[in-house]
């Protein structure tokens, strides 16, 4: 069993290390020792769970029929949907029909065109993106999640098999996005840090918070790619969990969203309208399906 620092631990989930050394004394960290004066913690310990927090109604039942396999309910349009646009956004050529077969089927049809085998990998990839981020929409924001995220996302692709892309790990090389500067690799670890620990100080989290989270972590830009389906994966966990009527930016609604991001700080309307709408065709979702959502 590895063990790690108070330190280390505290900083790979954006915590104090005052909150975890009391952890360790209340016997919340499962397997620490205490050395001396100084505490180990194994490197697969879990964040102690907090009080139960009620599901919202959509977030109950996403996880009901994501644990039934049923077919044609919010849980199957949301994958899909959400699966065809993020990836599209990127650049995958996969259609929407093409994207539901792989979901319902996990197979890929008879097509006469040629297919990219990346797309397809990604796509798969994404549904069970989607699952973690159902299964995990309480658990806190930390840089491992996101880390993970991006594992899943891109694992078993050709750029897996690069040792420079670091899948499931920070960028190596410096990128840039839409032609402009995002952060250097030797800076990322410590803006995500400063990030995540604002946004996780916040005790009430906000629509303008998240969408505030989602432009700061594209303009880190921390992987070598997949930033924008992580950042939106990310986005909508955080709906999730904050009992917020979650969206889906389309594919209408990309150059509007790309501004939306280029024009944060001094035109904020530009991405809040452009969230706003996507959530108000989530909405219709979930009037279809009955499902009660604050307004």
């Amino acid at each position: 069993m590895e063990l790690i620092s108070v330190t280390q631990y505290a900083e790979s989930h954006n915590l104090s290390e005052r909150t975890v050394r009391s952890w360790c004394a209340a016997g919340k960290m499962g397997g620490a020792v205490l050395v001396g004066k100084t505490w180990s913690i194994p490197v697969e310990c879990p964040l102690p769970k907090k009080g139960k927090i009620k599901a919202s109604p959509l977030l109950k039942r996403l996880r009901e029929e994501k644990e039934g396999k049923v077919s044609g309910g919010i849980y199957h349009r949301t994958q899909i949907d959400l699966t065809y646009n993020s990836n599209h956004i990127e650049g995958s050529r996969l259609t929407h029909e093409q994207t539901r077969y792989i979901f319902e089927t996990n197979t890929i049809g008879i097509t006469d065109e040629s297919l990219n085998v990346d797309d397809i990998i990604e796509t798969t990839n994404h549904f069970r993106c989607i699952d973690m981020i159902i299964d995990m929409a309480e658990e806190r924001i930390s840089e491992s999640f996101v880390k993970e995220l991006h594992r899943l996302l891109k694992s078993g692709t050709s750029d897996s098999r690069k040792a420079w892309f670091n899948v499931g790990d920070y960028k190596k090389l410096p990128n840039e996005v839409g032609g402009n500067a995002t952060c250097s690799p030797e800076e990322v670890h410590q803006r995500m840090k400063e990030l995540l620990v604002h946004y996780n100080t916040k005790k009430v989290k906000t629509l303008r918070d998240i969408v505030d989270l989602h432009q700061k972590f594209e303009s880190i830009h921390p992987f070598q790619d997949g930033n924008g389906r992580v950042g939106r994966l990310v986005m909508f966990k955080e709906c999730l969990a904050n009992d917020i009527v979650p969206f889906i930016i389309t594919e209408e609604l990309k150059l509007f969203y790309y501004r939306g991001l280029r024009e944060w700080g001094h035109a904020d309307g530009y991405l809040m309208d452009t969230c706003l709408t996507a959530q108000d065709h989530y909405k219709k979702l979930l009037e279809y399906f009955k499902i009660k959502y604050h307004e």
